[in-house]
């Protein structure tokens, strides 16, 4: 191939301009040409689209968030939406596409190397939810910002002898909320693929507060219940709380090295796999070991919690 298309889509996540940058500069010291597509699927549609050189992607590297923008697209869910894309990457003279993003990126990238465009997905999403790959691009910065919140959150729960309850984000995997409440010392970790026991958590709260412990935290990911849905229910059990929901702040900020590296292995690779005009392909870490497989895989399967991670959580906050 002599000309490439690169796009970031869905929601940012920090990593993503490191990723970029590498599919830009790996491609040019191998004499391809780098089309930036603007405002993801939506700007694939309509044709936002830049030549790429070495300079525009330089001093990104250590920026959250993404230098081509995002945004989501429902049309591109339509047939003749993808075909219209890909008559204009055509007409732009490009022979592939990088897609950077989460589970429904990869489902447009998928689509169109289904029709014939090869495509191959990175994972950027902090959610760390797509199969086949131990690790996404800004889940370990959106960890450390999560961290950061939860030490901070305890010294005011420490002060005023409370229960807090933080809200963090995942929808439909609680990697989020198992590692940073881990890592944070939480008392409960809630999450998505895991039932939710309240008389459980109350009964913990209760032996906490019977040895002496006058203050916990309770890390709920967002797919299980709100903060303020789970302060009542607690309020209900005797049990009064204060709650933070720490929101769109896990998605910003400076990468962090682990980010920034994983997101350059794994944009120079995606060059790499169309370097050989291969299509339909996912770029992942396995075992400390960038791979690529099919993306059918990323459907095939569901995204599954660490259980012995999950196990250690509980025996470690009794």
């Amino acid at each position: 191939m002599k000309k490439i298309g690169v796009l970031t889509s869905g929601g940012d996540s920090p990593g993503m301009n490191a990723a970029v940058r590498a599919v830009v500069r790996k491609a040019i010291y191998h004499e391809m040409e780098v089309v930036g597509v603007y405002q993801g699927y939506q700007g694939l549609m309509e044709g936002e689209f830049k030549l790429l050189e070495i300079g525009d992607v330089g001093d990104i590297i250590q920026r959250g968030g993404t230098m081509l923008h995002s945004a989501r697209s429902l049309e591109f869910k339509e047939d003749e939406a993808q075909l219209q894309a890909i008559e204009r990457m055509r007409a732009a003279g490009m022979e592939g596409l990088v897609v950077i993003g989460g589970d429904g990126s990869y489902r447009g990238a998928l689509a169109l190397s289904e029709k014939g465009f090869p495509t191959v997905g990175v994972p950027g999403t902090i959610d760390n939810d797509i199969r086949g790959t131990d690790y996404t691009i800004g889940f370990d910065t959106a960890l450390n910002t999560v961290i950061e919140a939860i030490d901070k959150i305890r010294d005011t729960a420490t002060s005023h002898d409370r229960t807090f309850v933080i809200e963090v984000m995942g929808r439909d995997a609680g990697d989020i909320a198992l590692w940073a409440g881990l890592a944070g010392g939480a008392e409960t970790i809630l999450v998505p693929e895991e039932a939710t026991n309240i008389d459980e958590m109350v009964k913990r709260l209760q032996r906490g507060k019977e040895r002496g412990k006058k203050h916990s935290i309770i890390i709920v990911a967002e797919g299980v219940m709100s903060a303020n849905e789970l302060k009542n229910i607690l309020l209900d059990k005797g049990i009064d709380t204060r709650v933070s929901v720490l929101g769109h702040i896990q998605r910003g900020g400076s990468p962090t090295a682990r980010d920034r590296v994983l997101a350059s292995m794994m944009g120079a690779h995606a060059v790499e796999v169309l370097m050989n005009n291969v299509g339909g392909r996912a770029v992942g870490i396995r075992n400390q070991a960038v791979v690529d497989y099919d993306l059918k895989e990323v459907f095939e399967t569901e995204h599954h919690l660490d259980q012995a991670m999950f196990k250690l959580s509980k025996e470690l906050s009794i």
